[in-house]
């Protein structure tokens, strides 16, 4: 039995959290945990407390006077934090998140084939009856996933770009992205898979500054130059990706293939930084062409020095189209 003094002091307890939470509505009220409301509102049968705390790594509800246990193997109605993958740390109960770099960008499931064939698979009881009718399953499943055309020729596509375009990942799932949504435009539709992805490469390539050249792209993707061109501008166009690349994107490559010190660089960049002012000389010309012959007028002012074939040759221009920009380069230098 519970005295009455007990029993007053705990009246009076929730006389003063009413008042508390009418006189503040919305705050100061706790909301306690689920097992504690349902089984455990009735004060302690040894010391009549109703202070009770549950310990949810032990499973157990106890009072917190007198330390009673009154429930134990408790289930934990909050998030199981269970990793079944070979990391440790990741608390995350999810798989990993979607990506353009795979058409059905990766939330589909598929039957793996070494869940099928594995040592493993005949160790959990797979004979040869049920493994020749998974394999059979998972042969249907894949062809399933791709039955509709677009899915194929987005699959397609991505093979490309993962295969051929020597790009980052990150610049991969962003060109996976954009042929997808020309895919959904109707763009693709009637041109080579091979023409449009290699063109979105490119595309992706220059708005990250980074040098890489139509001829480069085409012989990789197997297309003709003219096609990839054309794409290149249309698509540019269409899906607003205009950008001016700089003959200075062009450099590092250079100066790396040659072989050149690093001083050959502050050299290059006073140069550059004059000719940049006189738009005229740079602009509406081919940006490597620009470059190799900064980096010819650079090198004759050092003693490191390199020959026209060779520059040509690391630039993949001719002589003559960097004799024609240098001509114009060496009379600035000569007003400066």
């Amino acid at each position: 039995m519970v005295s009455e003094d007990v029993r007053k002091e705990q009246e009076e307890q929730k006389e003063a959290m009413q008042r508390e939470n009418i006189a503040r509505p919305g705050f100061g009220s706790k909301r306690p945990h689920k097992a504690t409301v349902d089984g455990h509102t009735k004060p302690c049968v040894d010391c009549g407390a109703t202070n009770w705390s549950s310990d949810f790594s032990r499973g157990e509800v106890s009072c917190g006077d007198c330390g009673l246990v009154v429930e134990e193997n408790l289930i934990d109605p909050g998030a199981e934090w269970t990793n079944f993958s070979d990391s440790t740390g990741d608390r995350s109960r999810v798989g990993g998140p979607t990506s353009y770099l795979y058409s059905d960008r990766g939330l589909n499931t598929h039957i793996a084939k070494a869940d099928v064939s594995s040592s493993a698979a005949a160790r959990y009881g797979m004979n040869s009856t049920s493994a020749r009718k998974w394999r059979r399953r998972r042969i249907i499943d894949e062809r399933s996933q791709a039955r509709a055309s677009r899915v194929r020729n987005v699959m397609k596509a991505n093979d490309m770009i993962k295969n051929h375009s020597n790009l980052t990942k990150n610049q991969q799932e962003e060109a996976c992205r954009i042929y997808s949504k020309l895919s959904l435009l109707g763009y693709v539709a009637g041109r080579s898979v091979a023409g449009v992805a290699g063109a979105v490469c490119y595309l992706v390539a220059r708005q990250d500054n980074m040098p890489v050249q139509i001829h480069n792209v085409a012989e990789r993707f197997k297309v003709e130059e003219k096609e990839l061109s054309r794409m290149i501008r249309q698509i540019s166009s269409k899906m607003r990706l205009q950008k001016v690349t700089k003959p200075d994107a062009f450099f590092n490559k250079l100066i790396s293939d040659l072989e050149l010190p690093a001083n050959t660089i502050q050299a290059i960049n006073a140069i550059w930084k004059m000719v940049e002012a006189r738009q005229e000389l740079w602009q509406g010309k081919k940006p490597v062409g620009v470059a190799a012959a900064i980096l010819y007028a650079a090198v004759r002012q050092t003693n490191h020095k390199r020959t026209q074939a060779e520059i040509c040759k690391a630039a993949d221009v001719s002589e003559v189209t960097i004799r024609q920009i240098l001509r114009d380069i060496e009379l600035l230098i000569d007003l400066e």
